[in-house]
């Protein structure tokens, strides 16, 4: 099933360029044809086009359906790496798997300052079409890693650190009927400095089992956690 893209839906009867050539020009979409567009909102529409035009495809809806609600809202914050492939690889995979909320920070050991959020959302957009989502997560831009501690609301708090002493798995610390933020750090990991600051904000250190995983391995198999966890 193809998804077409409209965040302006219901108050827009139309496509933009982009989605109105792929519709039109390369899948030959016609008058009449039946198509199904999400608006990032949760919502999925059955329209029908009324005007197949390659600038403009217009359309009226013929009915909705709503995305099953999440059961906690799902929060990964990560230090992203100096190689920018690999958080729009993330980006990518966490979409698919159903993430709420992704939020980058500037940390001690981070190597990267700067994202585009505007080519993250482009990323977002095609995962949440592959992946038949109707709600497009939210993305931050890129913060310190203090100023993102004190902006926290979530009820569970978790720290991702590589500590073999720690028994802690994350998977025994998901409570579906709290909020869950889990935080990522950078490459050289969080100082221990840090993870004391995030511990005494209410943070609990957690383990992602024996192997010492890669920043954007990590923060796939935590997403993945908080996938299961709503299972």
């Amino acid at each position: 099933m193809h998804l077409f893209y409209q965040d302006q839906l219901p108050e827009t009867n139309y496509l933009d360029l982009e989605e109105s050539k792929h519709c039109v020009k390369v899948l030959r979409q016609q008058e009449g044809d039946e198509i199904n567009i999400i608006d990032g909102k949760g919502t999925f529409y059955k329209a029908k086009i009324t005007n197949a035009n390659h600038k403009k495809c217009e359309f009226e809806i013929l009915n909705t359906n709503k995305e099953k609600p999440s059961l906690f809202h799902r929060h990964l914050a990560i230090a992203p790496t100096k190689n920018m492939d690999k958080m729009e690889w993330l980006v990518e995979k966490a979409t698919e798997f159903g993430i709420d909320e992704i939020s980058f920070f500037q940390s001690f050991h981070s190597e990267r300052k700067v994202i585009k959020i505007d080519r993250l959302e482009k990323k977002v957009i095609s995962a949440m079409k592959q992946s038949l989502k109707a709600k497009k997560p939210i993305l931050n831009e890129i913060i310190s890693y203090h100023k993102l501690l004190e902006n926290i609301k979530a009820k569970n708090k978790l720290i991702a650190y590589v500590d073999f002493d720690n028994k802690v798995h994350m998977k025994n610390e998901l409570n579906t009927q709290q909020d869950a933020l889990i935080l990522i750090g950078p490459e050289g990991d969080f100082t221990p400095e840090e993870v004391d600051l995030a511990i005494s904000k209410g943070f609990k250190k957690v383990s992602l089992g024996n192997s010492r995983l890669r920043t954007e391995t990590a923060a796939l198999a935590a997403v993945h956690l908080m996938n299961l966890a709503m299972e």
